[in-house]
């Protein structure tokens, strides 16, 4: 029987944190074996809130390698630029056609960016930013799709379309289901829900243990607890949320400790600072290797978008076909 397939992608913004591990990557690199994963490199939603594109391209080789580092093999998982498959945009237009301009302001996860960044003027493409990602995923006819939860109302609007199209046209198009991770957000080093690079409250995967250990010391912790001999409410501390990923086996420990005012925070940040640096030294070894041979990288993304445009040149014929267009 033949692997179900999965379209998993990212905005290209340079180097990645902790947290894109931890809600996606990890994900990502634990379902290779058991399907077809395909990885867009989603540059032309940079557009959606940001026209200037002097670093796209090196913000998405930057992202590649810390995929490369974490585990992604490209050899089972194509790496590719969505610019550089025509057939995104191609799909985009034609589902376009088949869902109205209330149904797109209707979408939660798009009121909720609208709120978050401020936007006054909504842009065409901005509002139909769950049309060009119904695209990205139909293109591959993707089975399913590893998300958080804010992105589960996105992948329901991609079933529409393609539910519209075969009721449309005939068959072409699977119907994917959300595949929600089991962890999906660190929260900031200042507190907030989610890390952030505009909001500087990251830890990044290429970051040194000298790095997380200066921003840690930064990190938010239970703000009741002024002296270190002061019992603890480990649940309202950031740095206990990293612990439970990062530090496990101590986890039990660290929290009676905290409760009882057995552990200090600075203790506790040193604790955590040593795991987190621990856990990624691999990947920090293997990003100083792709950084050195930027040739390989190249040929991979090469390589992935030739195996990723053959895909979609064969959707799209069936598209055509289907339409009478062919």
């Amino acid at each position: 029987m033949a692997k179900k397939r999965i379209l998993s992608g990212m905005r290209p913004t340079g180097k990645l944190h902790i947290g894109h591990y931890v809600g996606a990557l990890e994900n990502w690199v634990s379902l290779q074996n058991e399907y077809d994963n395909y990885h867009l490199i989603a540059d032309y939603h940079v557009l959606t809130t940001n026209l200037n594109t002097e670093l796209i391209y090196e913000n998405s080789i930057e992202m590649v390698i810390d995929w490369l580092s974490a585990g992604i093999d490209p050899v089972k998982s194509p790496i590719f630029r969505q610019s550089q498959i025509k057939e995104h945009t191609e799909l985009a237009l034609i589902f376009g056609m088949l869902i109205t301009k209330a149904r797109l302001e209707r979408n939660p996860t798009l009121k909720e960016q609208i709120r978050d960044l401020n936007i006054d003027n909504i842009a065409f493409g901005y509002l139909g930013y769950p049309v060009l990602q119904a695209a990205d995923i139909l293109l591959y006819k993707g089975d399913a799709v590893p998300v958080g939860e804010d992105q589960v109302p996105h992948v329901e609007i991609t079933r529409e379309i393609a539910r519209k199209f075969n009721n449309q046209w005939g068959i072409v198009f699977p119907e994917p289901e959300p595949k929600l991770t089991k962890f999906a957000r660190l929260p900031g080093l200042d507190g907030e829900a989610k890390m952030s690079k505009s909001l500087n409250n990251t830890i990044l995967l290429s970051d040194s243990p000298e790095e997380i250990s200066k921003k840690l010391r930064k990190a938010v912790t239970d703000p009741q607890r002024i002296r270190r001999n002061d019992p603890g409410n480990p649940d309202v501390c950031v740095v206990f949320d990293y612990q439970k990923k990062f530090n496990p086996t101590e986890i039990s420990e660290i929290d009676s400790a905290c409760r009882k005012g057995e552990i200090g925070c600075v203790d506790c940040k040193n604790k955590c600072a040593i795991k987190i640096a621990d856990f990624f030294a691999p990947m920090r070894e293997k990003r100083a290797y792709f950084t050195e041979n930027m040739s390989e990288v190249k040929d991979i993304l090469a390589d992935g978008e030739k195996r990723a445009k053959a895909t979609a040149e064969e959707t799209m014929k069936s598209v055509r076909e289907k339409m009478k267009m062919g």
